[in-house]
C-alpha cells in the first residue's frame, strides 16, 4: 500500500470526525499499527490521546480533549454512527459543550447504560440509562439536554447557584423552556427542602439564587405552567 493510499484511507475516516481518528479505526482501514506509528513519528499524525490521532493539516477542533476521550469509549465506531448506548457527554462536560454556566470542565463526564471504569483519572463514567429525549447531537457529540444536565448536577451535589447559572444560560439561549426544567428537577425537591416532586419550586429557587434580570419572567412562566 503506498503512503498516498494510506493517507487517503485515513482522511476518509477523519473527514467527518473533526480531523481525528483512532488506532482501531485505522486498523479497520487496513493501516497497520507500525505504519500508524511511523506516520506519527514523521508528523503526519499528531497523537492527542492514547490511541487517538489528529491528521496533519487539520485544524485542532474545539474541545479536542473531550472529543478524543469520547472517541476512546468505543474506538471502533465512527462518531456519526454512535448511539447513546456507546456513551453520552454529560454533567459538567455537557454544560461546557453548550457553553452554559461557569463550572470548570476539569474532567470528562460520560453517561453509559452499563457500569464501566476508565484508567484515565480525568474521565468519570456514570451508569444511567437515558431516554432518547434526554440526548441531543450538539457540535457533533451526543450530549445530554440542559434540563438533564441541571438535574444531574444537583444530584451530584454541585453548588446550587452554579446549577442555577447553567439553567439561566440555557433559558436565555433558547435551549430549553421552563417546563422542561420543572419536569427534570422534581426528583431533587425533597433533598433541598421542597415538597416531593415540586420541580417548579426548585426551579424558582435556583433562578432567584442567580439573580438574572430575566429570572422574574422565567419564574412567572414556570408558575403558569
Amino acid at each position: 500500500m503506498t503512503e498516498r493510499s494510506t493517507l487517503s484511507r485515513l482522511a476518509i475516516v477523519a473527514e467527518d470526525q473533526w480531523g481525528l481518528l483512532t488506532r482501531r479505526q485505522a486498523e479497520r482501514a487496513s493501516v497497520s499499527p507500525s505504519t500508524l506509528q511511523r506516520l506519527a513519528s514523521h508528523g503526519v499524525l499528531r497523537r492527542v490521546a492514547q490511541g487517538v490521532y489528529l491528521m496533519a493539516g487539520a485544524p485542532s477542533p474545539d474541545l479536542v480533549d473531550l472529543r478524543a476521550a469520547w472517541l476512546q469509549l468505543d474506538p471502533e465506531t465512527e462518531a456519526w454512527k454512535r448511539c447513546p448506548e456507546q456513551g453520552v457527554v454529560s454533567y459538567r462536560s455537557a454544560a461546557a459543550v453548550y457553553d452554559l454556566g461557569q463550572l470548570p470542565a476539569d474532567r470528562h463526564d460520560f453517561t453509559l447504560p452499563v457500569r464501566r471504569q476508565s484508567r484515565r483519572p480525568d474521565v468519570r463514567l456514570h451508569k444511567q440509562r437515558l431516554d432518547s429525549a434526554d440526548v441531543r447531537s450538539v457540535r457533533g457529540l451526543l450530549v445530554t439536554r440542559p434540563s438533564r444536565i441541571a438535574a444531574d448536577l444537583l444530584n451530584d451535589l454541585e453548588d446550587p447557584e452554579s446549577v442555577g447559572q447553567v439553567i439561566a444560560d440555557a433559558l436565555r439561549e433558547g435551549y430549553e423552556v421552563p417546563e422542561a426544567f420543572i419536569s427534570s428537577l422534581g426528583g431533587s425537591a425533597v433533598r433541598y427542602g421542597f415538597r416531593r416532586g415540586d420541580g417548579a419550586a426548585v426551579l424558582r429557587w435556583l433562578l432567584v439564587l442567580v439573580g438574572d434580570p430575566e429570572s422574574g419572567r422565567w419564574v412567572r412562566e414556570a408558575r403558569a405552567q
